[in-house]
Protein backbone atom coordinates (compact mmCIF):
# COMPACT_ATOMS: atom_id res chain seq x y z
CA UNK A 1 0.00 0.00 0.00
CA UNK A 2 2.86 2.17 -0.14
CA UNK A 3 2.48 3.38 -3.46
CA UNK A 4 -0.46 5.53 -2.42
CA UNK A 5 0.08 8.58 -1.47
CA UNK A 6 -1.90 11.20 1.10
CA UNK A 7 -3.75 14.51 -0.23
CA UNK A 8 -5.49 16.83 2.18
CA UNK A 9 -9.11 18.30 1.12
CA UNK A 10 -9.37 21.85 2.56
CA UNK A 11 -12.97 20.63 3.40
CA UNK A 12 -11.72 18.50 6.33
CA UNK A 13 -10.92 22.06 8.13
CA UNK A 14 -13.33 24.43 6.73
CA UNK A 15 -15.18 25.28 9.02
CA UNK A 16 -12.05 26.90 11.15
CA UNK A 17 -12.27 29.58 8.38
CA UNK A 18 -8.23 29.49 7.85
CA UNK A 19 -6.85 31.36 4.61
CA UNK A 20 -5.68 28.83 1.82
CA UNK A 21 -2.06 29.54 3.21
CA UNK A 22 -2.58 28.56 6.39
CA UNK A 23 -4.42 24.95 5.08
CA UNK A 24 -1.43 24.60 2.46
CA UNK A 25 1.00 25.13 5.66
CA UNK A 26 -1.18 22.60 7.90
CA UNK A 27 -1.07 19.93 5.07
CA UNK A 28 2.57 20.10 4.72
CA UNK A 29 3.20 20.09 8.62
CA UNK A 30 0.92 16.95 9.00
CA UNK A 31 2.57 15.23 6.73
CA UNK A 32 0.79 15.22 3.34
CA UNK A 33 2.09 14.95 -0.04
CA UNK A 34 -0.72 16.89 -1.60
CA UNK A 35 -3.41 19.50 -1.01
CA UNK A 36 -6.83 19.60 -2.92
CA UNK A 37 -8.38 22.95 -2.17
CA UNK A 38 -11.57 24.68 -3.56
CA UNK A 39 -11.36 26.88 -6.17
CA UNK A 40 -13.63 29.50 -4.41
CA UNK A 41 -10.50 29.22 -1.73
CA UNK A 42 -7.87 29.98 -4.46
CA UNK A 43 -10.47 32.89 -5.63
CA UNK A 44 -10.82 34.49 -2.64
CA UNK A 45 -6.85 34.66 -2.31
CA UNK A 46 -6.81 36.25 -5.70
CA UNK A 47 -9.60 38.91 -4.64
CA UNK A 48 -7.50 39.56 -1.75
CA UNK A 49 -4.52 41.01 -3.99
CA UNK A 50 -2.77 37.58 -3.31
CA UNK A 51 -0.19 37.05 -6.14
CA UNK A 52 -1.01 32.80 -7.68
CA UNK A 53 3.15 32.94 -8.80
CA UNK A 54 3.55 33.25 -5.27
CA UNK A 55 0.86 30.89 -3.81
CA UNK A 56 2.36 27.96 -6.29
CA UNK A 57 5.63 28.61 -4.95
CA UNK A 58 4.47 27.99 -1.72
CA UNK A 59 3.13 25.06 -2.04
CA UNK A 60 6.10 23.43 -4.15
CA UNK A 61 8.40 25.25 -2.09
CA UNK A 62 6.78 22.78 0.98
CA UNK A 63 7.10 19.80 -1.12
CA UNK A 64 2.93 19.41 -1.91
CA UNK A 65 1.46 19.36 -5.22
CA UNK A 66 -2.25 20.18 -6.38
CA UNK A 67 -3.41 17.13 -7.52
CA UNK A 68 -7.01 18.22 -8.06
CA UNK A 69 -9.65 21.20 -6.96
CA UNK A 70 -13.02 21.31 -6.50
CA UNK A 71 -15.56 23.20 -8.08
CA UNK A 72 -18.74 22.90 -9.22
CA UNK A 73 -19.10 24.17 -13.23
CA UNK A 74 -22.56 23.63 -15.00
CA UNK A 75 -21.05 21.36 -17.62
CA UNK A 76 -23.70 18.98 -17.56
CA UNK A 77 -27.08 21.17 -17.42
CA UNK A 78 -29.48 20.78 -20.39
CA UNK A 79 -29.93 24.25 -21.23
CA UNK A 80 -27.20 25.26 -23.73
CA UNK A 81 -27.24 29.10 -22.94
CA UNK A 82 -26.64 28.11 -19.50
CA UNK A 83 -24.19 25.40 -20.09
CA UNK A 84 -22.16 27.93 -22.65
CA UNK A 85 -22.07 30.50 -19.38
CA UNK A 86 -20.60 27.48 -17.68
CA UNK A 87 -17.91 26.31 -19.72
CA UNK A 88 -17.08 30.23 -19.80
CA UNK A 89 -16.96 29.97 -15.71
CA UNK A 90 -15.00 26.39 -16.09
CA UNK A 91 -12.32 28.10 -17.76
CA UNK A 92 -11.92 30.72 -15.14
CA UNK A 93 -12.12 27.97 -12.69
CA UNK A 94 -9.11 25.83 -14.46
CA UNK A 95 -6.72 29.16 -15.06
CA UNK A 96 -6.97 29.23 -10.88
CA UNK A 97 -6.12 26.51 -10.81
CA UNK A 98 -3.34 26.25 -13.15
CA UNK A 99 -2.00 29.20 -12.06
CA UNK A 100 -1.08 27.70 -9.02
CA UNK A 101 -0.01 24.25 -10.13
CA UNK A 102 -3.33 22.47 -9.97
CA UNK A 103 -3.53 19.40 -12.34
CA UNK A 104 -7.68 18.48 -12.04
CA UNK A 105 -10.65 19.92 -11.61
CA UNK A 106 -13.98 18.04 -9.77
CA UNK A 107 -16.63 17.86 -11.94
CA UNK A 108 -19.88 16.55 -10.79
CA UNK A 109 -23.27 16.99 -11.94
CA UNK A 110 -24.13 20.27 -10.50
CA UNK A 111 -26.94 22.30 -11.62
CA UNK A 112 -28.66 18.85 -12.54
CA UNK A 113 -28.80 17.09 -8.94
CA UNK A 114 -32.65 17.41 -9.63
CA UNK A 115 -32.74 15.98 -12.78
CA UNK A 116 -33.19 12.07 -12.53
CA UNK A 117 -34.11 11.26 -16.03
CA UNK A 118 -30.72 12.83 -18.02
CA UNK A 119 -29.40 11.69 -21.57
CA UNK A 120 -25.98 9.78 -20.43
CA UNK A 121 -24.73 10.07 -24.01
CA UNK A 122 -25.44 13.57 -24.41
CA UNK A 123 -23.48 13.85 -21.07
CA UNK A 124 -20.52 11.88 -21.90
CA UNK A 125 -20.43 14.83 -25.25
CA UNK A 126 -20.67 17.66 -22.90
CA UNK A 127 -17.87 15.91 -20.61
CA UNK A 128 -15.52 15.80 -23.60
CA UNK A 129 -16.59 19.26 -24.72
CA UNK A 130 -15.39 19.85 -20.97
CA UNK A 131 -11.80 17.63 -21.28
CA UNK A 132 -11.34 19.95 -24.44
CA UNK A 133 -11.19 22.65 -22.52
CA UNK A 134 -9.08 21.31 -19.96
CA UNK A 135 -6.82 20.16 -22.83
CA UNK A 136 -6.41 23.77 -23.50
CA UNK A 137 -5.76 24.89 -19.79
CA UNK A 138 -3.75 21.74 -19.19
CA UNK A 139 -6.19 20.92 -16.61
CA UNK A 140 -8.18 17.64 -16.26
CA UNK A 141 -11.93 17.61 -15.19
CA UNK A 142 -12.89 14.53 -13.21
CA UNK A 143 -16.39 13.30 -13.37
CA UNK A 144 -17.37 13.36 -9.68
CA UNK A 145 -19.88 11.10 -8.09
CA UNK A 146 -22.41 12.56 -6.02
CA UNK A 147 -24.46 9.97 -3.40
CA UNK A 148 -27.12 12.56 -3.26
CA UNK A 149 -27.32 13.40 -6.27
CA UNK A 150 -30.57 12.52 -8.85
CA UNK A 151 -27.99 11.85 -11.45
CA UNK A 152 -24.54 11.08 -11.37
CA UNK A 153 -25.16 9.15 -8.90
CA UNK A 154 -23.63 5.76 -8.91
CA UNK A 155 -20.03 4.39 -9.89
CA UNK A 156 -21.56 3.19 -13.29
CA UNK A 157 -23.57 6.35 -14.73
CA UNK A 158 -19.59 8.29 -13.95
CA UNK A 159 -18.25 5.07 -15.59
CA UNK A 160 -20.42 5.54 -18.80
CA UNK A 161 -19.98 9.49 -19.24
CA UNK A 162 -16.34 8.60 -18.85
CA UNK A 163 -15.95 6.00 -21.32
CA UNK A 164 -18.20 7.74 -24.08
CA UNK A 165 -16.60 10.72 -23.90
CA UNK A 166 -14.11 9.14 -26.11
CA UNK A 167 -11.06 11.07 -25.13
CA UNK A 168 -7.83 9.91 -23.73
CA UNK A 169 -7.65 11.89 -20.21
CA UNK A 170 -11.61 10.97 -19.46
CA UNK A 171 -10.97 9.89 -15.60
CA UNK A 172 -13.22 9.10 -12.81
CA UNK A 173 -13.12 11.24 -8.91
CA UNK A 174 -14.86 8.39 -7.04
CA UNK A 175 -15.36 8.94 -2.86
CA UNK A 176 -16.39 6.16 -0.43
CA UNK A 177 -18.92 7.98 1.31
CA UNK A 178 -20.27 8.77 -2.12
CA UNK A 179 -20.32 5.51 -3.05
CA UNK A 180 -22.54 4.23 -0.41
CA UNK A 181 -24.70 6.94 -0.44
CA UNK A 182 -25.84 6.49 -3.96
CA UNK A 183 -26.36 2.90 -3.53
CA UNK A 184 -23.12 1.26 -5.30
CA UNK A 185 -21.49 -1.65 -4.64
CA UNK A 186 -17.58 -0.96 -3.64
CA UNK A 187 -16.74 -4.39 -6.08
CA UNK A 188 -17.60 -2.19 -8.92
CA UNK A 189 -14.17 -0.69 -8.35
CA UNK A 190 -12.79 -3.83 -9.49
CA UNK A 191 -13.68 -3.04 -13.32
CA UNK A 192 -12.40 0.65 -13.39
CA UNK A 193 -8.89 0.87 -14.83
CA UNK A 194 -7.01 2.36 -12.18
CA UNK A 195 -5.43 4.82 -14.98
CA UNK A 196 -8.86 5.87 -14.86
CA UNK A 197 -9.28 7.21 -11.88
CA UNK A 198 -5.99 9.70 -10.21
CA UNK A 199 -8.04 10.89 -6.85
CA UNK A 200 -9.96 8.72 -4.86
CA UNK A 201 -11.67 11.25 -1.36
CA UNK A 202 -11.76 8.83 1.63
CA UNK A 203 -13.76 9.13 4.59
CA UNK A 204 -15.78 6.88 6.81
CA UNK A 205 -19.49 7.00 7.89
CA UNK A 206 -21.42 5.58 10.99
CA UNK A 207 -24.31 3.23 10.82
CA UNK A 208 -26.32 5.70 11.79
CA UNK A 209 -28.25 8.09 10.64
CA UNK A 210 -28.98 4.96 7.66
CA UNK A 211 -27.82 5.25 4.24
CA UNK A 212 -31.27 7.18 3.16
CA UNK A 213 -30.90 10.19 5.90
CA UNK A 214 -26.73 10.06 6.08
CA UNK A 215 -25.59 13.80 4.63
CA UNK A 216 -22.03 14.69 4.01
CA UNK A 217 -21.69 15.83 8.07
CA UNK A 218 -22.15 12.59 9.01
CA UNK A 219 -18.48 11.20 7.62
CA UNK A 220 -15.81 10.34 10.04
CA UNK A 221 -12.08 9.84 10.42
CA UNK A 222 -10.73 6.58 8.39
CA UNK A 223 -11.36 3.63 10.39
CA UNK A 224 -13.84 5.07 12.59
CA UNK A 225 -17.10 3.93 11.03
CA UNK A 226 -18.36 1.05 9.24
CA UNK A 227 -16.78 1.58 5.66
CA UNK A 228 -15.01 -1.72 4.15
CA UNK A 229 -12.38 0.65 3.62
CA UNK A 230 -9.53 -2.21 3.82
CA UNK A 231 -11.24 -3.93 1.38
CA UNK A 232 -11.68 -1.15 -1.19
CA UNK A 233 -7.72 -0.35 -0.36
CA UNK A 234 -7.61 -3.60 -1.60
CA UNK A 235 -9.25 -3.41 -5.24
CA UNK A 236 -7.86 0.32 -5.32
CA UNK A 237 -4.40 -1.66 -5.46
CA UNK A 238 -5.82 -4.75 -7.62
CA UNK A 239 -7.02 -2.28 -10.22
CA UNK A 240 -3.44 -0.50 -10.51
CA UNK A 241 -4.80 3.31 -8.92
CA UNK A 242 -1.23 4.57 -7.75
CA UNK A 243 -3.00 7.83 -6.81
CA UNK A 244 -3.80 9.96 -4.08
CA UNK A 245 -5.96 9.09 -1.51
CA UNK A 246 -7.96 12.62 -0.30
CA UNK A 247 -9.00 12.68 3.12
CA UNK A 248 -12.48 14.84 2.52
CA UNK A 249 -14.49 15.38 5.60
CA UNK A 250 -16.98 17.70 6.53
CA UNK A 251 -17.69 17.23 9.90
CA UNK A 252 -19.14 19.86 12.46
CA UNK A 253 -17.53 18.15 15.35
CA UNK A 254 -14.19 18.34 13.49
CA UNK A 255 -14.56 22.23 12.60
CA UNK A 256 -14.73 23.23 16.24
CA UNK A 257 -11.58 21.40 16.61
CA UNK A 258 -7.62 22.76 16.42
CA UNK A 259 -6.91 22.41 12.71
CA UNK A 260 -2.96 21.02 12.99
CA UNK A 261 -5.14 18.04 15.12
CA UNK A 262 -7.52 17.26 12.91
CA UNK A 263 -5.64 17.00 9.89
CA UNK A 264 -3.02 14.74 11.56
CA UNK A 265 -5.44 12.61 13.35
CA UNK A 266 -7.32 12.19 9.69
CA UNK A 267 -3.53 11.13 8.17
CA UNK A 268 -2.72 8.65 11.18
CA UNK A 269 -5.95 7.15 11.15
CA UNK A 270 -5.39 6.79 7.23
CA UNK A 271 -2.51 5.11 7.67
CA UNK A 272 -3.86 2.75 10.21
CA UNK A 273 -6.43 1.67 7.84
CA UNK A 274 -3.82 1.13 5.65
CA UNK A 275 -1.41 -0.88 7.52
CA UNK A 276 -4.09 -3.19 8.68
CA UNK A 277 -5.16 -4.05 5.11
CA UNK A 278 -1.92 -5.59 4.09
Amino acid sequence: MTRFKYCFNTSTIRGQKLSIVEEIDIAAQAGYQAIEPWVSEIQRYHDQGGSLPDLKKRIADLGLTVESAIGFPEWIVDDDARRKKALEHARQEMDLVRQIGGKRLAAPAAGATEVSNIDYLKAAERYRALLLLGDELGVVPQVEIWGFSKTLNRLGQAMLVAAESNHPRACVLADAYHLYKGGSDFTGLSLVNGAAMHVFHVNDYPANPPRAAINDSDRVYPGDGIAPLTDIFRTLQTIGFDGYLSVELFNPVYWRQDPMTVARTALDKLKAVLARTN
